[in-house]
């Protein structure tokens, strides 16, 4: 789903208030990354009960830690206005606001590019010719090194699905969340850059889908390997996973969006505004299905 969500909001990406969506979506999946690894992922594979151990609190203080670091650095860069740092290298987030892939995406087979496409030739596009296209040999690299490595992503994700699972329905469902919310935002930057790269709507929306559905292969074999044996050893490699993506990862791509979109100190604020909340109900999602896990029941 997540893999497809793309496809019906790239129009909204030339909207002047997409940047703060997708930030706020981006520290949604920071909150629930983050609070997932320490308060689930990794006390089960150390053994610990939220109940029995009362490591809850313990763990609420390394949010804490982490928090007032985030809110210190932040407020400083705003006020001595320093907040102008552009992040070099790969970003799964381009120019929000370029037009120019739709319009090369629906001209294809035009000789003239100057010509507005007619809307025959557009439903052609994208209905017969959606996955062969002439531009399939001029898709540029970063294309398919996107997709392989999302493939490769989605596995593990799939992995520490199905071992979760197996543990109980509520940790599965507790993980899927977490997964989803990073999910969103990533699939996301990976569709505007498949499109970007020379692929057409249909040829993104293909490779995206074909890449999310490896998920269901780390699935199945997480649910394999956690019914054969305790899965502490996977809970503890999707900890530092998820630890990894949403600190290393995400949490740049959160700030470059804020550099390169906010305009004045009132526009940073409400960036900041917007990665709080994103953060905070992440957390708290997580924080609350880990408190009351023993008074749920799925059944």
């Amino acid at each position: 789903m997540a893999a497809l969500l793309g496809l019906f909001l790239v129009p909204l990406t030339k909207k002047t208030y997409f940047p703060k969506v997708l930030t706020y979506f981006i520290g949604l999946a920071i909150g629930t990354l983050f609070s997932n690894a320490v308060l689930q992922l990794i006390p089960e594979a150390l053994g610990l009960d939220p109940k029995d151990d009362n490591y809850v609190l313990n763990v609420v203080g390394i949010f804490g830690g982490f928090y007032i670091l985030f809110f210190t650095e932040r407020v400083l860069k705003m006020v001595l206005k320093a907040d102008t740092e552009v992040r070099l290298g790969h970003s799964h987030f381009p120019p929000l606001q370029s037009t120019d892939v739709t319009i090369t995406t629906f001209s294809n087979d035009s000789n003239n590019p100057s010509e507005s496409p007619a809307v025959e030739q557009n439903a052609c596009v994208l209905t017969c010719r959606w996955l062969k296209g002439e531009g399939m040999s001029n898709i540029k690299t970063v294309a398919w090194m996107i997709t392989v490595s999302d493939a490769v992503h989605n596995f593990i994700d799939g992995l520490a699905i199905g071992a979760s699972f197996t543990l109980s329905l509520l940790t599965g469902f507790s993980t899927s969340i977490a997964i989803f919310c990073e999910e969103f935002p990533h699939e996301l930057g990976d569709f505007v850059i498949l499109l970007n790269s020379g692929m057409s709507v249909g040829q993104a929306a293909c490779f995206n889908l074909l890449s999310a559905m490896c998920c269901y292969l780390g699935l199945a074999l997480g649910i394999l390997l956690g019914s054969s044996f305790a899965p502490n050893a996977i809970f503890a490699i999707a900890g530092g996973m998820f630890l990894y993506i949403s600190l290393a990862d995400m949490f740049p791509e959160m700030n470059s969006i804020m550099a390169t979109h906010s305009k004045g100190f009132r526009g940073r604020v409400a960036f900041f505004l917007v990665q709080n909340a994103g953060l905070f109900t992440g957390f708290t999602v997580i924080l609350l299905i880990t408190l009351f896990a023993g008074d749920i029941n799925l059944g």
